[in-house]
């Protein structure tokens, strides 16, 4: 809600300074509300997923981590922000070694997975005052697995109030923060917590 002081207060009680109003902006209103996505842009120039028989989760470690949007990397396993976030700040954990299935992730795989999940939920309660998480993976294809060839674990932080009706309705996610602020802030947190 902006006020008289081109001040915006969000739902949580952040006050958000300098905010201009579009009240004085050339053009005629209408009854839609625009989300600006500009990250989105990488999608539409350079396609959603890498060349056929790539895997993206094998690709991300040989980029530098700003472009692949690596947060952290441990010995077995690494985590990055999921490109195709359900919120901001959603985290991938995924194993160097390209497995599929959790079964088949050796024993030093799956501790650092969880290990690294951990370090995740705190960064995540500290750089985005979550109120919770989902944490899960989506095994095979069928049960709705995006890239089902590399083993990835999601966390996904939650907030009291970000369940709206876009989603259902209008199939689109308002995402408030672009991902290369969300990436730098993580990564810088989970150096911290280290």
């Amino acid at each position: 809600m902006l006020d008289d002081t081109n001040d915006y207060t969000d739902y949580d009680g952040t006050v958000y300074g300098g905010v201009e109003s579009s009240s004085n902006f050339a053009a005629v209103p209408d009854a839609f509300q625009r989300l600006w996505t500009p990250h989105r842009l990488a999608y539409i120039e350079h396609g959603q997923m890498p060349g056929e028989g790539e895997c993206p989760f094998c690709l991300a470690p040989g980029m530098p981590d700003d472009e692949a949007l690596i947060v952290a990397r441990g010995t077995h396993a690494y985590v990055l922000l999921n490109l195709y976030p359900y919120n901001s700040g959603h985290l991938l954990v995924c194993p160097y070694r390209h497995v599929a299935s959790y079964d088949e992730a050796t024993a030093d795989e799956v501790n650092e997975i969880a290990s690294l999940t951990q370090t995740a939920m705190r960064v995540l309660s500290v750089t985005s005052r979550t109120h919770g998480f989902n944490i899960g993976m989506n095994q095979g294809r069928i049960a709705g697995a995006g890239i089902a060839d590399h083993l990835h674990q999601h966390i996904v932080p939650r907030w009291a109030l970000d369940a709206n009706f876009f989603p259902i309705i209008a199939r689109t996610k308002a995402l408030p923060r672009l991902l290369g602020e969300v990436r730098a802030e993580i990564a810088a947190a989970w150096a911290a917590e280290e």
